[in-house]
């Protein structure tokens, strides 16, 4: 871990306003609610990286059932701070962490940081023909009832 940077689970120091900001302009997420936001964190467990002046720079969330069952999302590092194995750091601190060991199936959803998670053992769909889901691309950008 670069020296000048630090990761945390406390979600009461999490920047709610920065998480969405990025968020809501991701290609995984545009469009998405702060309330949408908010609730999501609220239902997870979150890892922040700081740096020294305590400004939050990175965020990852873990959706899980802490037996059987988790699932990656939301990752990012601010741009003006890549390049210093944060995302690394953050993905060997979520994969540590006590709650997560044990899991089954472990799975994520990424469009270009494939090498990252190979890093951390994550594979293609060994067995694609048995999984389905439910996507709706651009959810967030269609009128809501």
């Amino acid at each position: 871990m670069h020296p000048d940077y630090f990761i945390s689970t406390n979600q009461a120091e999490l920047d709610i306003s920065l998480i969405h900001s990025v968020l809501t302009k991701s290609y995984w997420a545009k469009g998405i609610p702060r309330a949408t936001v908010e609730q999501s964190i609220d239902n997870s467990l979150c890892f922040a990286v700081y740096n020294y002046q305590k400004q939050q720079v990175g965020f990852a969330r873990v959706i899980s059932d802490y037996s059987t069952f988790a699932y990656l999302a939301d990752i990012f590092v601010l741009e003006e701070h890549q390049g210093k194995g944060l995302a690394k750091a953050l993905m060997h601190r979520i994969m540590a962490h006590p709650r997560l060991q044990g899991i089954r199936r472990f799975k994520l959803a990424t469009q270009d940081a494939h090498g990252l998670y190979q890093q951390f053992g994550f594979t293609e769909l060994a067995h694609p023909e048995i999984h389905m889901e439910r996507w709706q691309p651009n959810f967030y950008l269609l009128p809501q009832s």
